[in-house]
């Protein structure tokens, strides 16, 4: 397999199959009028969206903004980095790498398939303990996502993918986000050890690039997944 079609590859393997759920689960929402600005308090976020992807640092947006300590920060990255769900992700990543021969130094069969599950598992994991738990901590920065839920589509889009460059001090201000780049970054560095194929500078900044892409349109999903429920549920009585 050629340099550009294992560039290809990755991209599928890391991509695929969040993106064809957000198309897909966000094209009737997107077509709704703006939601009403005096709408209801907001239900808790669920724990998973679609039952599957972690959930746990999704909050409400309010007027009071109450900052979480540490150990709060901790318990988000340790319930994300272990739930359940994540471990049949990383299988279903690790399969697409097996068909593609991603990291052909891992090679095919069962010990091949358990290194690309491993390593794809540490990934997320890693991600997740840098940019929810150990970063906010260090830089005391708020890892939640807070939901808008409400505007137009376009405008609750824009606001969710572009929360991976803004986020909430625990004094309650906004500035860059420097958990989100520089945890994954620091994550993206620590692969290289388990990573024998893709240790270049090039290698790096693309992985760097799509797992910030994938955490926005995390986003998009969480922002939206109570939107893609309610529909779900009001099409499921209307049957």
């Amino acid at each position: 397999m050629g340099p550009r079609l294992r560039v290809e590859s990755k991209l599928l393997q890391k991509s695929v199959l969040t993106l064809v759920l957000g198309v897909i689960a966000l094209m009737p929402v997107l077509a709704q009028p703006a939601s009403d600005p005096a709408a209801p308090t907001q239900a808790p976020p669920d724990k998973h969206v679609f039952g599957v992807l972690p959930n746990y640092r999704t909050a409400n947006e309010s007027a009071d903004y109450t900052p979480i300590s540490t150990g709060r920060k901790f318990y988000i990255g340790v319930r994300d980095s272990f739930d359940y769900p994540l471990v049949f992700l990383s299988g279903v990543i690790a399969g697409f790498g097996q068909l593609t021969d991603e990291n052909p130094s891992f090679g095919q069969g069962m010990a091949g398939y358990s290194r690309r599950w491993g390593t794809s598992y540490a990934d997320q994991a890693i991600a997740n303990l840098m940019t929810e738990s150990l970063f906010p901590a260090m830089l005391h920065e708020d890892p939640r996502y807070f939901r808008h839920g409400r505007g137009t589509a376009k405008s609750r889009v824009m606001y969710a993918a572009s929360r991976i460059f803004v986020t909430r001090t625990d004094s309650g201000g906004k500035r860059f986000n420097f958990s989100e780049v520089l945890g994954n970054a620091t994550g993206v560095a620590i692969s290289n050890a388990y990573y024998p194929d893709n240790r270049t500078a090039a290698d790096n900044a693309e992985k760097l690039g799509q797992q910030l892409a994938i955490d926005a349109l995390s986003q998009v999903l969480k922002e939206f997944w109570p939107d893609i429920k309610h529909k779900m549920f009001e099409h499921h009585k209307e049957h």
